[in-house]
């Protein structure tokens, strides 16, 4: 414990992390805020209570919104139209040319495609917020009568959530870039943590103790289960040649200096959860109906895409030529593997063999919410035992971890994650390595 204490005060030392983690707090307070404020003319007491959503989209959208869903706040569409651009703009990479240019652009071409897909965003919010005060708000009959039928009244409203979709995405890219941590992932994940205390309360209110200590246990290991597949690495070994002047070190020189290539088990990350339920939300806002979570039908289409989007996402996070390229450029080498061409097929096939269990893996979490409703665990506490929310808990949190270890350990202070068994940072021998 004392030496945590240490860890936290090391960061309060380090001028930048200490204002990057200021500057993170006060945005995720305004969007925390922004969530509460309900749209103009709304009347939010006959929204209802927000678990008796639970088990429907709805219901999930409230918790990945963090609440502004179901209080229909000026934030209700939250960040998933953006996510939902990024994905078709990433699809659009693979089939259109003029996208494929840009992505090889640089830094240019990648300011192009954000401009592009801020703009795509927009027209998805400005289809999806009719269909959310339609179906949704006057479905809980929220709106009076004198504004259903006034075309200023719903064009109003739909410039608002349109403006307060762009203004998460807004807070989100400012996180990025002036906070720690990935601001679009980590909106999500506070306003997932922030209804986690709401759905425990009421598990523990719902049945014995007993049973609430069974399914904190379970629930602890399935996050420590989580946290090995997401922070699994399979290490490559490597060899690169030393050039060393001399007799005396041509011994050393032929044997050249030993390292390894990192590959993670889930080297996408938490963007294929995320990617996924953006696509499983979309029903929710064109058909009057509430769509349950918790259904064969539901998880098994959510699996199948989990496991596609890992797949997709792999193939845009490692790309075997090019560091076939670069170790072959470096002097490095894989042992009984032909540097060039043989290295990168070598390493293609080696990620689509690792990722093919870590994408079932993440399936499985994934649908461990209706498992868990099965056995009598609460619709509002199963959401976060395995499923989505703790997927993205779990990864986000540990990348953020590791951006926070990256500052300590350049300024020579300890990690937090020192002595532990989480991958806060690379060994020595996987640093030379890259």
């Amino acid at each position: 414990m004392k030496k945590l204490i240490d860890n936290l005060k090391n960061i309060w030392k380090v001028e930048e992390l200490r204002k990057r983690l200021m500057v993170t707090f006060s945005l995720i307070l305004v969007f925390r805020i922004g969530s509460f404020i309900v749209l103009p003319g709304v009347n939010s007491a006959k929204l209802g209570a927000e678990s008796a959503d639970a088990g429907t989209i709805e219901g999930l959208l409230g918790l990945l919104s963090g609440g502004g869903f179901t209080n229909a706040s000026f934030l209700a569409l939250g960040i998933m139209p953006y996510i939902s651009a990024s994905i078709i703009m990433q699809l659009m990479g693979m089939a259109v040319p003029a996208v494929q240019k840009m992505q090889q652009e640089g830094e240019s071409g990648r300011k192009r495609i954000n401009n592009y897909t801020r703009i795509l965003t927009i027209i998805i919010c400005a289809v999806q917020a009719p269909g959310y005060l339609s179906l949704y708000v006057a479905g809980k009959g929220a709106i009076p009568a004198e504004f259903m039928n006034s075309p200023l009244w719903w064009t109003q409203s739909v410039l608002v959530l349109v403006a307060g979709a762009m203004f998460a995405v807004w807070l989100g890219e400012r996180i990025t870039d002036k906070g720690v941590g990935n601001g679009i992932s980590l909106l999500i994940t506070v306003g997932i943590i922030a209804r986690l205390p709401q759905a425990f309360v009421a598990e523990t209110v719902s049945n014995s103790i007993l049973i609430v200590i069974i399914e904190v246990a379970v629930f602890i290991l399935i996050v420590m289960a989580t946290v090995l597949i997401v922070q699994g690495v399979r290490k490559v070994p490597m060899n690169y040649a030393k050039r060393v002047a001399g007799a005396r070190g041509a011994e050393a020189g032929a044997q050249g200096a030993r390292s390894y290539l990192p590959i993670k088990v889930n080297a996408s990350g938490v963007m294929p959860i995320i990617f996924a339920q953006a696509l499983m939300t979309v029903p929710v806002m064109f058909a009057a109906q509430q769509f349950g979570i918790f259904g064969i039908w539901y998880n098994l289409v959510l699996a199948f895409l989990i496991i596609v989007f890992t797949y997709f996402y792999t193939a845009i996070m490692i790309n075997p030529k090019k560091m076939a390229d670069d170790m072959k450029r470096n002097g490095g080498f894989i042992p009984g593997v032909r540097p060039g061409e043989e290295t990168a097929e070598f390493i293609d096939n080696l990620v689509s063999k690792i990722t093919l269990p870590g994408s079932i893996f993440l399936a499985i979490i994934a649908v461990l919410p209706a498992v868990a409703v099965q056995f009598g665990v609460g619709d509002s506490f199963a959401l976060f035992f395995g499923g989505t929310s703790l997927l993205i808990m779990v990864g986000v949190v540990l990348d953020t971890l590791q951006q926070i270890e990256s500052y300590l350990l350049n300024r020579h202070y300890d990690g937090l994650m020192e002595g532990t068994k989480i991958r806060g940072r690379r060994t020595q021998g996987e640093l030379s390595g890259m």
